[in-house]
């Protein structure tokens, strides 16, 4: 596995969607869901991914007995299926969701404004800027790319969760996210991607995420521990 560089969070390692949603693809025997398709994962059980080191990029990769290591040995990530559990961060319509990306924090006060997913650097980004709803949510609409995947889906729930804890001066960084994909998003499909605040609690914030496509069903969702900078 390689985390190419343009896939890249804070600057000099990956995004951590992106990165963990590879370890998580790559850990995977079952067969994933193909981009268009509605039909559930074989395997039922969400996969973890905790993120024990930046991930680097333009770097081999190993995956073994859950663990991912870069060629000097060291542990980038573990990967562990948990229990199931259920979508929490709501939907909204996309007038919603396009009127709070207009407030979107990261327009002005961006910790990793170079970021693959919501940074405002990034015109080949995935653009998701998740602005702010009441009561610690979050909502942003988000154009699906050309060749978008399972990965790309985990690389969208990633940010909105996180930017439903970030503030101005105490920037958070993705710890362990795990992630349910229903069925990949269609390539330029407008979607909208939501993400609330659960609990935060000393440097640790427990957030949730989930995509809907353009008529509204649920493409995939996740729960994610950020950890403040």
């Amino acid at each position: 596995m390689i985390i190419d560089s343009r896939h890249n969070g804070p600057p000099g390692s990956g995004n951590g969607g992106w990165s963990a949603g590879t370890f998580a693809v790559a850990a995977q025997n079952a067969p994933l869901p193909t981009p268009g398709s509605r039909h559930p994962r074989p395997d039922p059980d969400p996969v973890q991914v905790t993120l024990r080191r930046p991930p680097p990029l333009e770097t081999p990769l190993t995956l073994d007995a859950g663990e991912v290591r870069d060629p000097a040995g060291h542990l980038i990530a573990e990967i562990a299926t948990v229990a199931a559990f259920e979508p929490v961060a709501e939907p909204v319509d996309l007038a919603t969701a396009r009127a709070a990306a207009a407030d979107y924090p990261g327009l002005v006060n961006h910790p990793f404004p170079s970021c693959y997913v919501c940074g405002p650097e990034r015109a080949d980004g995935l653009r998701i800027f998740p602005g702010p709803l009441a009561a610690g949510r979050t909502a942003a609409p988000f154009r699906v790319p050309a060749g978008a995947d399972v990965v790309t889906t985990w690389a969208a729930l990633d940010c909105p969760g996180g930017w439903s804890v970030i503030a101005p001066g105490r920037p958070y960084l993705l710890g362990r996210i795990s992630a349910v994909v229903l069925a990949a998003p269609r390539p330029d499909d407008e979607c909208v991607v939501t993400g609330v605040l659960v609990r935060a609690q000393g440097r640790k914030a427990e957030v949730h995420s989930s995509l809907f496509g353009p008529d509204g069903g649920l493409l995939g969702y996740a729960r994610a521990t950020w950890i403040a900078g």
